[in-house]
């Protein structure tokens, strides 16, 4: 039975067993967690079978690009038809690429790497869904104000997530196929399915289903423009050649209509209004500046443990685990500190004054460096990532009203992929451009046979068949590259305890509580489904 249910009339409405729904949520986050530490751990084995090292870059920039084009549209189509059902599909797609990656090349080993680009594409559509979905379902079972507890618990499932990704992405590189760092998603993800199914039941929106197809296609290729210029730009093709420009040309046009059209349409998938409020705005900056330094640079930080410092799959996973732990702490604590005080601002101040310190550390990475350093770099790193990956969707989601409650947090999500996105794809030329030019410069006069091996072959497995006085160049050229990347990622990071700290302090509302600053209380018929 249906019944039609109105809030202003019925402020009390059913509320889910949330010891029973949460569960499946859980499941739903540690499947998008543990893919990207799994296939991250796994990645040097990855490109070095399929095509090389130069193409590592592509395998995550397609999965980022894929998730960054499809989080705001995921939100949207919660809000409109139903949070449930939207996100059971993502998790369906998501599962359908993950099994057509592990599947990449075996029918035409000539055409793995582009297979495996692809699927990652159609892999990260689906992931795009996975975070956005479970943030938006639990802001709609939890007010902001009880929010921190059940965001420590998050915080402890990503922990168990990014502790358990790297272990299990080296198991499967030193002692299995690579193929079951894609294939492992699928019974986690058909039991997120099952529990989800059966215990998930919320009430639904009852509105007009209109979905902006036109802005989809324009941000989805304006983004993608922009990020093919970071990709290729100084080095497929040079900054000012006609390619470069004119893909900038595209992506700026693309996205000015896109703007232009969203405040026209009646169903914008972005809409313009939530960042007339100031703390929302603040941290969308605050989420692209982290996700730029931090996904752009962390990506190749397996790399460098296990050519640099020698690493197996394995033990660079567990080289991680200080940066885990240091994430999962503060999380907790951060998460308790705000569900007991309802204060939140010094966070993301603290959060980004550590991360920046962090990536200052990192940038002291070379040859020489022994673990116990590394690892207590990668501490404060994981610090300044627990003080803010869940305070900022925190914040965003109490900025705005409950019906926009699915496009904050897909927006928050949004501008953090693209974020790492434009990162990913930016350090991977860089990198590859500052390891050749490193081995160019430093080439021994006179090198022999042994020295003639291309970027693509410097996978990690290959190394020790290397002569030593080329196994030294790659090692210090891998250092050098990897030491560059984190001046880039500080760039960005300094920038956001500025950002923090413009953000104001407004009390998290309660169950049914308006939103805070310029947002007004939401009056919109419900149906509950029983």
């Amino acid at each position: 039975m249906t019944e039609v249910l109105d809030r202003a009339s019925s402020p009390n409405l059913p509320k889910p067993n949330l010891k029973v729904v949460l569960p499946g949520l859980m499941l739903a986050i540690l499947l998008a967690m543990l893919d990207n530490m799994i296939v991250g751990t796994a990645m040097p084995r990855i490109v070095g079978e399929l095509g090389g090292l130069d193409k590592l870059s592509w395998v995550v920039t397609a999965y980022v690009l894929g998730t960054t084009i499809s989080t705001p549209i995921w939100g949207k189509l919660g809000d409109l038809y139903g949070r449930k059902t939207i996100f059971m599909v993502s998790i369906v797609i998501f599962l359908v690429g993950s099994a057509l990656s592990g599947a990449a090349g075996e029918i035409d080993p000539g055409s793995g790497m582009t297979q495996l680009i692809a699927f990652r594409a159609l892999q990260g559509l689906g992931g795009g869904g996975l975070m956005v979905g479970a943030m938006a379902i639990i802001g709609d079972l939890v007010p902001p104000r009880e929010r921190g507890k059940y965001q420590g618990m998050m915080a402890a499932i990503m922990g168990i997530a990014m502790i358990g990704g790297p272990l299990i992405g080296g198991f499967i590189t030193d002692h299995a196929d690579w193929r079951w760092a894609f294939y492992i998603n699928l019974p986690i993800g058909g039991v997120a399915l099952l529990v989800l199914a059966s215990t998930l039941h919320l009430p639904k929106y009852r509105t007009e289903h209109r979905i902006d197809w036109i802005g989809a296609a324009l941000l989805s290729v304006g983004v993608t423009a922009l990020v093919l210029i970071t990709t290729w730009g100084g080095d497929k093709y040079a900054w000012g050649s006609k390619q470069i420009i004119g893909l900038a040309v595209v992506g700026v046009v693309l996205l000015a209509i896109f703007l232009w059209t969203q405040t026209r349409v009646a169903e914008p998938i972005l809409p313009l209004g939530i960042f007339r409020n100031r703390n929302f705005s603040l941290v969308s900056i605050i989420g692209f500046m982290v996700g730029f330094a931090m996904f752009g640079a962390i990506s190749f930080l397996p790399l460098y443990m296990q050519t640099v410092q020698g690493a197996s799959a394995t033990n660079s996973g567990l080289l991680l685990l200080p940066m885990m732990l240091g994430m999962m702490v503060t999380s907790v604590f951060a998460g308790r500190t705000i569900t007991r005080t309802g204060r939140y601002r010094a966070f993301p101040i603290v959060g980004g004054v550590t991360l920046a310190l962090a990536m200052y550390l990192l940038t002291r990475l070379d040859a020489d460096t022994s673990r116990t350093e590394s690892s207590a770099y990668m501490v404060l790193l994981g610090v300044g990532m627990g003080f803010l990956m869940q305070t900022t969707m925190l914040i965003a989601q109490n900025s705005v009203d409950r019906k926009d409650l699915g496009v904050s947090s897909s927006t928050a999500t949004f501008v953090r992929s693209i974020g790492g996105s434009f990162g990913v794809s930016l350090f991977g030329a860089v990198f590859v451009n500052r390891l050749k030019d490193y081995m160019t410069d430093h080439m021994p006069a006179g090198a022999g046979g042994g020295m003639n091996f291309s970027v693509g072959e410097l996978q990690p497995t290959e190394l020790d068949k290397l002569p030593a006085a080329a196994k030294d160049l790659v090692v210090h050229a891998i250092a050098f590259a990897t030491s560059g990347l984190f001046w880039w990622a500080l760039g960005f990071a300094i920038l956001v305890p500025v950002a923090a700290w413009f953000i104001k302090e407004v009390p998290l509302r309660g169950h049914d509580e308006p939103a805070g600053e310029g947002a007004e209380a939401e009056a919109r018929p419900l149906v509950a489904i029983d």
